[in-house]
């Protein structure tokens, strides 16, 4: 006896079940052809011996002609048997595989809870919804007093020069010209009468094009 065998796996053993059970068949079936064989035999002999007249020899290979397929029977039960057994074995094998992954699948399960400590993270994600909402209220009031800031300082002369600044730099004289200046409609100019308004027409058009 060898001490230091590793001992086979269920799945191993399985399969090894499976291999023994194939070759049991096989020989049942190597059996049941003999005995078929032999049958026909004795069916001949017997057909022979009445021809003959010899009712002692016929009624004595009736006889093993009887046990002979006592036998075939007895075959075809263990042959029935041997596949249910397989049958079995290939159930237990399906069982053995799905248990693993239970298995596995309840390990992973538990190594995530691990990490992913459900407690902590509702906890993370109170701070988190707070934190936002603090954030949330804080932008909102330096935006309003942002705002209350420049509409106290409303100095409307500082921001036309500022507009007007940014229109001269584009290339656009609002010197009482933007007054008399003509609707653009999509890429089409209305008619103008003076060199003044065709001028701003065709700088209008730049800035819609």
């Amino acid at each position: 006896m060898n001490f230091f065998k590793k001992a086979p796996t269920v799945k191993e053993q399985q399969r090894q079940n499976d291999r023994e059970l194939r070759k049991a068949g096989r020989e049942l079936d190597r059996d049941k052809a003999a005995l078929e064989r032999e049958e026909k035999k004795l069916e001949m002999e017997i057909k022979k011996m009445a021809s003959q007249g010899n009712n002692e020899g016929c009624k004595i290979l009736a006889k093993q002609l009887v046990q002979l397929r006592k036998q075939k029977t007895r075959i075809y039960a263990a042959n029935s048997k041997i596949s249910s057994v397989q049958m079995s074995n290939k159930a237990m094998g399906a069982n053995i595989a799905i248990a693993g992954a239970m298995g596995t699948t309840a390990k992973t399960m538990g190594n995530m809870n691990k990490v992913m400590n459900p407690h902590q993270i509702a906890k993370d994600m109170d701070a988190f919804k707070q934190a936002n909402a603090k954030l949330d209220m804080t932008d909102e009031m330096i935006s309003d007093t942002l705002d209350d800031i420049m509409d106290e300082s409303g100095d409307e002369e500082e921001t036309e020069g500022i507009v007007n600044k940014v229109l001269d730099e584009i290339g656009i004289e609002i010197s009482g010209k933007m007054a008399h200046a003509p609707s653009v409609a999509g890429n089409r100019l209305g008619e103008s009468t003076t060199t003044a308004d065709k001028d701003i027409m065709a700088q209008l058009a730049k800035l819609k094009s």
